[in-house]
């Protein structure tokens, strides 16, 4: 049995995708960021870094195991299972060349396009102060969707076969409307997305937490939650 802490966001819906693609047995257990469970000390006893997801796996050899990292998380579940990250070096060298394109440049950039222009706005009522970040995270990630649509163009899946890179990559092309990007201008991206997204496996690991995100945010306070994902809550001693 494998704990998955987690919630409701793209980093979360990749790890919900390996393990039912996977197949595998887990015990959920929501993590509201908006409310600050992530600062919790059980919490950051398995993710120092106070991010979602992270699991526990309860049979692991030689004892539980705790995990933080999402791209760790997909490596670890991937040989544990020997499913979706191959053994041959070749192979697997080129898996892990676009999972780690997703970590260092889709996830950041994404999520930096997504606050600056969605979130941003409603803290900074100065539009002139947000230009700037608003253009530079806007242009890279249209850039990385460029770089996307040419890879696609050759292969199926971004490594060639369905891969731990495309569960990783997914989730964040996702919310592309939030990034302002038109998949009609990335036809081979918009043909790989659609195709994960008929994927039953892809479905339910989407659907992870979404009950439980929204019924909280019927009650959370928008406003307290974005000091706690933006605000001066970061920089506390945890």
């Amino acid at each position: 049995m494998i704990e998955f802490h987690t919630w409701w966001t793209p980093n979360g819906w990749k790890i919900g995708i390996m393990l039912e693609e996977c197949g595998l047995d887990y015990e959920l257990f929501p993590v509201n960021i908006g409310i600050g469970d992530q600062f919790k000390p059980e919490f950051l006893a398995i993710s120092p870094n106070h991010r979602i997801p992270a699991i526990i796996d309860r049979d692991a050899e030689g004892g539980p195991l705790s995990i933080f990292e999402s791209a760790a998380i997909l490596m670890y579940l991937g040989r544990k299972t020997g499913k979706f990250y191959p053994t041959d070096e070749r192979k697997r060298t080129k898996v892990e060349e676009w999972l780690m394109w997703q970590m260092g440049g889709v996830g950041p950039m994404f999520g930096q396009a997504h606050h600056f222009l969605m979130y941003a706005p409603t803290i900074e009522p100065d539009a002139s102060k947000l230009e700037y970040g608003q253009n530079r995270y806007r242009n890279e990630t249209r850039r990385l969707y460029g770089i996307m649509d040419k890879q696609l163009g050759n292969e199926e899946f971004l490594a060639g076969e369905y891969s731990i890179a495309d569960m990783a990559v997914w989730p964040w092309v996702l919310p592309h409307t939030r990034q302002q990007i038109e998949l009609k201008d990335f036809p081979n991206v918009d043909r790989w997305f659609q195709q994960l997204r008929a994927r039953p496996e892809v479905q339910r690991g989407y659907e992870i937490c979404k009950d439980e995100r929204e019924e909280a945010n019927k009650v959370d306070d928008p406003k307290k939650a974005q000091e706690i994902l933006f605000g001066k809550e970061q920089f506390k001693k945890h």
